[in-house]
């Protein structure tokens, strides 16, 4: 199978190729510079291809069977404005769906954020891939406004969409701002670190269990034409971002002390956001 992956060196998608490669399957695999640099070490290379994802023309993507699209602005603790949000979690990739379908691309997934329920996320004990969209913040709104548009291009179209919400992703090469990164440095300098009470709920996914639900979809060809298919990816098994800390805690067996309480929630925090899946 040839894939057309975007945000190939970013965390997930630098999981995604190595995963997609290492099971045979040939990745044409879109960079912004030779110097953009995958977040983990790859077993081997894919064809990269070096321009921005608003360059990309039929000719570059002829020949693919899917296109998987994991590029987004504003990705936690990242901060874009709304233009930028706009530009290159809307416009942008919806140009690329569509340069995509007249070069003959039929099959797309695309990875969306279980940010895109927003408040919705706290009225349900497991949230249903069809519950409301109602975010909270710039990101998880341009990332909804996106999937609407992808769906309905989809629908038009005819064409076979994945549509796959992420939830609290996390493992090797993830932005040393996100909590798994900072709680394995603090741990293994031996410091300690300040979260907050650790209350909300989350449902923690492993990166190489993404990594491997996105090529289940990119290889399923029972995805009924013009009928987009709406996930969530998961576990479905909820827990504390406390509980979470707390784990890994153990795990690096820590010296230093986990003081919770110690930072505000946001203002925006929604309490709990656990998957059905």
């Amino acid at each position: 199978m040839r894939i057309f992956v975007t945000g190939a060196t970013g965390f997930i998608g630098s999981h995604f190729v190595n995963h997609a490669l290492s099971t045979g399957h040939e990745v044409v695999a879109l960079r912004r510079s030779a110097e953009s640099m995958p977040r983990i070490v790859l077993a081997r290379k894919p064809a990269w291809l070096t321009m921005s994802m608003g360059q990309i023309t039929e000719r570059d993507l002829a020949g693919m069977d899917v296109v998987v699209h994991l590029a987004a602005a504003g990705i936690s603790p990242r901060s874009s404005t709304w233009n930028e949000l706009l530009e290159w979690n809307v416009v942008v990739p919806t140009k690329l769906l569509l340069t995509a379908a007249s070069a003959g691309v039929r099959r797309f997934v695309v990875a969306g954020s279980c940010l895109e329920y927003g408040r919705a996320g706290g009225r349900y004990e497991f949230i249903p891939p069809d519950a409301p969209l109602e975010p909270t913040g710039a990101y998880a709104a341009s990332k909804a406004a996106g999937s609407v548009l992808f769906c309905t291009i989809a629908a038009e179209q005819k064409l076979q969409l994945s549509y796959l919400r992420l939830f609290s992703v996390f493992g090797v090469g993830q932005h040393e701002g996100n909590l798994w990164p900072m709680i394995c440095r603090a741990a293994l300098a031996g410091e300690n670190l300040a979260l907050t009470p650790g209350e909300q709920v989350r449902d923690f996914v492993a990166v190489e269990h993404v990594a491997a639900e996105l090529l289940t979809a990119a290889r399923d060809e029972t995805v009924v034409p013009g009928v987009p298919r709406v996930r969530n990816v998961g576990t479905g098994r909820p827990q504390t971002v406390r509980q979470f800390a707390e784990h890994w805690w153990r795990e690096f067996r820590a010296q230093g002390k986990l003081l919770v309480g110690e930072l505000p929630y946001r203002g925006d925090e929604v309490m709990r956001y656990v998957p059905q899946v």
